[in-house]
């Protein structure tokens, strides 16, 4: 054997028996955010094994820089021991991870009552707070996480939900809504917060709410209160696949519920926490990391540490598989490479790629902004529409209080929860503001002094409305396109008092889709929502961008664009642009400053603006108008410049 062939063989042992951490590079790091790892109970256990531990961590971390993790103590009636606990932080301690602790109360574990059912039929159980055993059961898990963490984060499981005989007697004749609340809170302060803070007074426990936030009452989850008496709060983010769910959840919401917890609990909301369940192609996995981030929340929780680790299975995506799409197989594949790693391309592997390219743009992007839309504390209706509204490129700045320093406020059926909401929109059309209402909210104040302001009112009749039309005034319509029939509540209203400036037609019927009526200084819109949600996206691409221009008039920015590509929008005259469409989309994008052309803040290429003038109806200055072809589930940033 020759000298040279020795030496190469040595080093080849050599490299072969050195420790896996030295096997593949540490992923690249990220400037604008934090991310963090969830680990659930079931994993903790498992990592007693110190070869799954130090393997497992040297991949995951290979693929997606951590920051942090949460070390789950308990789920599912199962608690890990105290030895375990202390060895799986020491472990990420000596990795320079900082670490907390986490909790999700879900399951009866071995301490149901006797009316208990042996199972629920895949629904999810939680604890039930009205039986002293499980209470005190609560309050034990409480204490041993507070043990041993100074952090803990409570996951999406701290709601209520059972009946058992229990339940129904310490409920008597108060809604369910009205005992859940009560219920929750007694078990926040007395069964959680005040057991670990006795544990550990330095303690600090953060409360995480799911995606589901417009029912969260019915299951004691209040956003009023809970915020106030816990340390922080999380957000749930995962939106998963908007079709393939009962939820209607939809995209948009990522980021939405970011912005409308961070009006809730300024400078206290956490972050943002997205899964890797039901998605039908890994676009959209790196979807909701995007829309999260651009959020402008400050961590991103991957749910959860063994998930990560999983192959990532690239799904439906024969469509746009070819095309140059923010998230593109050949990208994957050189981050996976970059990495040395001799593993599968992993969740960890996605994360890692996606979340590098959202941080490359957010720190040149500033606050978001939105239309503001008023959802008051523990009101339902019109479930999720402004994340609809979001889906067909109308920016959303949802808040809990009426937002009256905005010039225009949108108001959706929740707002009708505000027993002083008429008195309110009198008053900011008084000062000059607009107020778009929805045909939800119409219906719920209709005998409650809206024909105060207007006399307008829904019929109760449905129309099928199929071609589509713009402007006001005498011969003055303008053909919007046609559709397939799409179905909507008739709205009455007296002639030359209201005007419909955007409408459909059934059958040769006029239906209003945008009805437009003075009032002192300001404007009452009333904005007619299809008896399916979803509609919304069929709607001709001239009827949307009418809509828009009308809702947004005074907004910095506004899309020509059909629906499913969203605007989100920034206070330094920055805005970024997603498309969920399967297919390349060409827009336009209209600036209301007189910027001479934008800067897309990945790549620096400049795009060059042309000034338009305002089109009859449109309610808009003149503007300087850009032509951008976007690409399919994919993001642009830009930045205006003169």
């Amino acid at each position: 054997m020759s000298r040279r062939l020795q030496i190469l063989l040595f080093v080849l042992v050599l490299l072969a028996s050195l420790p896996r951490s030295f096997a593949a590079q540490p992923a690249p790091d990220h400037d604008q955010f934090r991310v963090a790892v969830y680990i659930p109970v079931f994993v903790v256990q498992k990592m007693k094994d110190p070869a799954y531990l130090e393997k497992s961590w040297d991949e995951l971390s290979s693929q997606v820089k951590v920051d942090k993790v949460y070390i789950e103590t308990y789920r599912s009636g199962t608690i890990a021991d105290d030895a375990n606990l202390e060895q799986v932080k020491a472990f990420f301690a000596s990795h320079h991870v900082q670490t907390a602790g986490g909790i999700a109360y879900v399951g009866r574990g071995d301490t149901a009552g006797a009316d208990a059912p042996d199972d629920a039929g895949g629904q999810f159980v939680s604890m039930c707070y009205t039986d002293p055993k499980q209470r005190d059961y609560v309050k034990h898990i409480a204490e041993i996480t507070a043990r041993h963490f100074d952090e803990i984060i409570l996951d999406d499981f701290f709601f209520n939900n059972t009946k058992y005989d229990s339940d129904i007697a310490a409920k008597g004749n108060q809604t369910w809504d009205a005992f859940r609340l009560k219920l929750m809170d007694n078990v926040s302060r007395e069964l959680v917060l005040g057991p670990a803070r006795a544990v550990n007074p330095k303690v600090k426990i953060i409360i995480k709410f799911p995606n589901w936030y417009e029912h969260f009452q019915a299951n004691g989850y209040d956003l009023d209160q809970q915020p106030k008496l816990f340390d922080g709060i999380y957000t749930g983010t995962e939106t998963r696949d908007p079709e393939d769910n009962d939820q209607h959840l939809q995209q948009y919401e990522s980021f939405e519920i970011i912005r409308y917890f961070d009006n809730i609990a300024p400078g206290r909301n956490g972050g943002g926490w997205v899964d890797v369940y039901d998605s039908r192609y890994l676009d959209r996995y790196a979807e909701q990391l995007w829309d999260t981030m651009l959020a402008k929340t400050p961590q991103m929780m991957l749910f959860q540490y063994s998930d990560l680790l999983r192959p990532a299975e690239m799904g439906s995506r024969q469509a746009w598989s070819s095309l140059p799409t923010t998230f593109t197989a050949a990208g994957l594949d050189k981050w996976h490479s970059d990495t040395g790693s001799n593993s599968p391309i992993t969740y960890a592997t996605a994360a890692g790629y996606a979340l590098s390219q959202v941080n490359s743009v957010l720190g040149k992007l500033g606050k978001p902004i939105g239309i503001a839309s008023y959802k008051p504390y523990q009101s339902t209706g019109e479930d999720f529409l402004q994340n609809y509204l979001g889906m067909i490129g109308i920016p959303i700045d949802m808040r809990p209080d009426f937002p009256s320093d905005a010039h225009t406020v949108l108001l959706t059926e929740q707002a009708g929860f505000d027993p002083d909401l008429i008195s309110k929109i009198r008053t900011h059309l008084e000062h000059g503001g607009n107020v778009v209402i929805t045909t939800g909210l119409l219906q719920r104040l209709q005998d409650k002094g809206i024909k105060q302001i207007a006399d307008i009112h829904t019929t109760g009749n449905v129309l099928s409305v199929n071609a589509f039309w713009g402007g006001y005034g005498a011969g003055s319509g303008a053909d919007l396109g046609k559709t397939s029939e799409i179905l909507v509540p008739e709205i009455a209203f007296l002639t030359n008092d209201a005007w419909p400036i955007v409408r459909g037609t059934a059958n040769g019927r006029g239906a209003p889709l945008l009805l437009m009526d003075r009032y002192s200084k300001g404007i009452l819109y009333v904005l007619t929502i299809p008896e399916n949600a979803n509609d919304l996206y069929s709607l001709p691409q001239p009827v949307l961008t009418a809509l828009r221009r009308y809702v947004l008039s005074r907004f910095p920015v506004i899309l020509d664009a059909p629906s499913k590509v969203s605007l989100f929008a920034y206070d330094n005259k920055s805005f970024v642009i997603e498309s969920f469409l399967d297919a390349p989309a060409d827009i336009t994008v209209s600036i209301l400053d007189q910027a001479s052309h934008l800067r897309n803040l990945a790549t620096g290429e400049e795009i060059e603006g042309k000034v338009a003038t305002a089109s009859r109806g449109s309610r808009r200055a003149p503007h300087v108008e850009f032509h951008i072809t976007i690409q399919p589930h994919s993001f642009l940033a830009f930045a205006e410049e003169q």
